[in-house]
């Protein structure tokens, strides 16, 4: 099994798994005429000993709490990293509301990350059948995050934070690089999910078309006139917090569900990079 294998394995299930539907009773928006969530996704590699990897575990990275590969699965020898980009139906959807999430934004971030979930298990499960080991750490029992800081935690001294980062794997296995916002830009922007797992299949890594941690973002300030709270700006990125109480105002509101999105519709990177 190579790359090529492994991106038709999950270009595949993306196509025609129901799950990929936004199903109208489930969205209550009639006028959806289901549509898809996700586009086919795009696929980054890795190897398990990258230094960038150890460079997380130090405080100017995640910390020392975040865990390596091998920490994952001591044979590991490669980080497979999806990301999944929203379609233009969902993204679109965000762009009108300059405060409130859109109901195709909202099923997205909660019925599209019960998806991923499937996703990556479909693809860890085919790599085992091939008689190779997958780990998904998200999914895993060691795996832990953190919103807020909480002394009653077992991570008290840890905010907005965990062991395994989506982003972070995404930067170093080549499938682009973070923005004023946080989030990833890709060659299809930053509008869409990430997923990853760790295997001791030994793949060929990706060559990583950056050098600098925001190297594709061009800090136009879009974002930060986006956010309907206020959470972004161009000299100290952006705030957790304000972040996060908003996100707990949606859920309130639009339980179960919730998001907002805004930082990642409407702006120069939603599905490209920017200056490309």
């Amino acid at each position: 099994m190579n790359k090529m294998d492994i991106m038709s394995l999950a270009e595949t299930f993306v196509n025609s798994s129901k799950d990929n539907i936004m199903m109208q009773e489930r969205a209550n928006v009639h006028q959806l005429s289901e549509p898809k969530i996700f586009e086919e996704p795009l696929c980054g590699i890795s190897a398990a000993t990258d230094s960038l990897y150890y460079e997380l575990k130090n405080e100017t990275g995640i910390g020392e709490h975040f865990l390596l590969p091998q920490q994952w699965l001591p044979q590991a020898k490669s980080v497979i990293s999806f990301f999944l980009p929203f379609t233009e139906q969902v993204r679109i959807s965000n762009r009108k509301d300059k405060i409130q999430p859109s109901q195709e934004w909202l099923y997205g971030r909660v019925e599209g990350q019960e998806f991923i979930k499937k996703f990556i298990i479909h693809i860890q499960q085919k790599i085992q059948q091939t008689g190779y080991k997958a780990i998904v750490p998200a999914m895993d029992e060691k795996f832990w995050s953190k919103s807020k800081y909480d002394s009653a935690t077992a991570h008290p001294d840890n905010s907005f934070t965990s062991n395994w980062s989506e982003r972070h794997v995404a930067f170093v296995s080549g499938l682009g690089t973070f923005g004023l916002s946080k989030g990833i830009i890709t060659e299809k922007g930053m509008a869409g999910r990430l997923a990853s797992l760790v295997t001791d299949m030994e793949l060929a890594p990706d060559i990583r078309l950056y050098k600098e941690i925001y190297e594709y973002c061009t800090e136009c300030g879009a974002c930060v006139k986006r956010c309907p709270v206020s959470a972004i700006s161009l000299a100290q990125g952006k705030n957790h917090d304000i972040c996060s109480s908003f996100l707990n105002s949606t859920k309130e509101k639009y339980a179960p569900r919730y998001g907002c999105g805004k930082c990642q519709t409407a702006v120069p990177c939603e599905n490209k990079i920017p200056y490309v």
